[in-house]
């Protein structure tokens, strides 16, 4: 799908240098395909040198010369940007969007053009390519841009494609969710200390183990009650353990956390 094809990164931080190392990575494309641009002219020689791309400051620049146009800038600054990089857009190039909170009708407005646009919502564990990322299409983007997009977002993890009216959930669930996950990792990981194991061999227990369940799910396609219940022994230990969570309320603490973190994402719509 990206054979041939120029990609833009425009404002390369560290989603933009996490989807370079993917694609390049993947073996997708090759570092010459690939146009990154920076705010700074002083860390243009720094960033190059890491990536082994082209770097510019010049968003207008990379754009023109690119089939395919990532937009990785800061949501505050996606107008600014859009308006600037108008000029360079027509319908023959692919715009990708992962500001969040920017919908994709106000990037086809702005931008006044009928470029496909494809919006994504990555979050932060692209840097170790498992990431989780939602896309959804704007009303130009064909079958085949949704592919490219992708193709791209394939590079560091999982994808998967919703309705625009989803982002809001799916920005508390998985964009969110790794904050949730590591308090439940800080959390049971300090029960082993108060149990006298070591900080570092407690926090590699919990963290493998939050792994290899995460792995059970994707790779068995089992419904997680099936499989918690496959290690609830009778009178043993686990059912104990899940009592006192229950207890806790752990299970509708949780529900309530995503259901606020998503009601505080739509208030905090950029545009």
């Amino acid at each position: 799908m990206l054979a041939g094809k120029k990609i833009a990164i425009l404002g390369v931080g560290t989603l933009g240098t996490a989807l370079i190392s993917g694609l390049l990575k993947s073996s997708m494309v090759k570092s010459e395909q690939i146009i990154g641009t920076v705010h700074n002219q002083d860390t243009v020689k720094s960033t190059q040198e890491k990536l082994s791309v082209r770097i510019l400051t010049d968003n207008v620049a990379a754009a023109k010369e690119a089939d395919i146009v990532i937009l990785t800038v800061k949501p505050q600054n996606m107008s600014v940007v859009l308006k600037t990089i108008a000029p360079a857009i027509d319908g023959n190039k692919l715009v990708i969007s992962a500001a969040a909170s920017v919908p994709v009708a106000y990037i086809e407005e702005t931008l006044a053009s009928t470029a496909p646009v494809v919006r994504a919502m990555p979050n932060t564990c692209v840097l170790v390519s498992a990431g989780m990322t939602g896309l959804a299409g704007g009303k130009y983007a064909s079958q085949a841009h949704k592919q490219m997009a992708e193709s791209i977002f394939k590079s560091v993890g999982e994808v998967v494609f919703l309705e625009e009216k989803l982002f809001d959930a799916l920005t508390a669930l998985s964009a969110s969710g790794p904050a949730y996950l590591y308090v439940v990792i800080e959390s049971l990981a300090e029960a082993g200390v108060k149990l006298g194991m070591r900080r570092d061999v407690a926090t590699l227990l919990v963290a493998q183990t939050m792994l290899g369940t995460a792995k059970m799910i994707l790779e068995t396609g089992s419904h997680p009650a099936l499989l918690k219940d496959s290690v609830t022994t009778p009178a043993g230990c686990t059912i104990d353990g899940l009592m006192e969570l229950e207890e806790g309320k752990l299970r509708v603490t949780l529900i309530k956390a995503v259901v606020k973190a998503a009601m505080r994402a739509q208030e905090l719509l950029q545009i």
